[in-house]
C-alpha cells in the first residue's frame, strides 16, 4: 500500500473557532504496514484550555506558554505530509482542524481523508466498539501511550490501519490496496461490504 500520513489532533473543543483551536498535532507515515516517519509538536493557538480538556489529555496552559506557534507548526506539518495521502481515527473530527488551521496560513488541503473508524466499523464489526483504545485491545495491537494525547492515537491509528490492510489481504483476497480503495470501503454500508470487496477481487 501506498504511503499514507496519520494524524491526530488533541484541541480545545470539538468544533475549531477563533475560540477553539488545536494545542497538538502528530503525523507518523505509514509505509508497507510500518511506520517510518514522525512529527510532533505542541501548538499554541493563543486561547486558554479549558479545565476538563487539561485533565482528559494532560496538556496544560503552562505547557503551551513555551510551545511553538500554530501558524509555525502547520506550516512545518504541512510541508512535512506534502501530498501523501492522510487518514485519521473518526476523521470527521480531525478534517476539520486540518482545514481550519491550513486555512489560517493560507494553504488548502489537495488530498482526501481515509478514516480508520469507519473502515473498522465494516471491517471488524464483533468488536465491542469502535474507539481506538477498544479496538486496539480487541486486535491484539500495541499500546503505544498515554491516550489522548497526539503521538500515541496516532501511532495506535496507524497500527489499526496496517492491521485492517492485512486483514483485507488474509480475509478478503485483495492483492493491491491503494487510500482510494480505503476511502471507497468506507462509504459503503457495512451490509454490502463483502459484495463490494468481491467486485475488488473480479469475481
Amino acid at each position: 500500500m501506498e504511503r499514507i500520513a496519520v494524524i491526530d489532533f488533541e484541541t480545545t473543543g470539538i468544533s475549531p473557532s477563533s475560540s477553539c483551536r488545536a494545542t497538538e498535532i502528530a503525523v507518523v507515515i505509514l509505509e508497507q504496514g510500518r511506520i517510518v516517519e514522525r512529527y510532533q509538536s505542541l501548538m499554541n493557538a493563543g486561547v486558554r484550555v479549558p479545565a476538563f480538556i487539561e485533565q482528559l489529555t494532560g496538556i496544560s496552559n503552562a505547557m503551551l506558554r513555551t510551545a511553538p506557534s500554530a501558524e509555525k507548526v502547520m506550516n512545518e506539518v504541512n510541508e512535512f505530509v506534502g501530498c501523501t495521502p492522510l487518514l485519521a481515527h473518526n476523521a470527521a473530527f480531525d478534517q476539520k482542524f486540518w482545514d481550519f488551521e491550513l486555512g489560517r496560513i493560507k494553504r488548502t488541503r489537495l488530498q482526501n481523508f481515509a478514516c480508520s473508524l469507519l473502515l473498522a466499523r465494516r471491517l471488524m464489526p464483533a468488536a465491542p466498539n469502535h474507539k481506538l483504545g477498544t479496538l486496539t485491545t480487541f486486535a491484539q495491537l500495541p499500546h503505544t501511550g498515554q491516550a489522548h494525547r497526539a503521538m500515541a492515537d496516532a501511532e495506535m491509528a496507524a497500527n489499526l490501519t496496517a492491521h485492517l490492510a492485512q486483514e483485507l489481504r488474509q480475509k478478503h483476497g485483495l492483492r493491491e490496496l491503494s487510500h482510494d480503495l480505503l476511502v471507497s470501503l468506507q462509504k459503503v454500508p457495512a451490509a454490502k461490504i463483502n459484495e463490494h470487496l468481491k467486485r475488488h477481487r473480479g469475481f
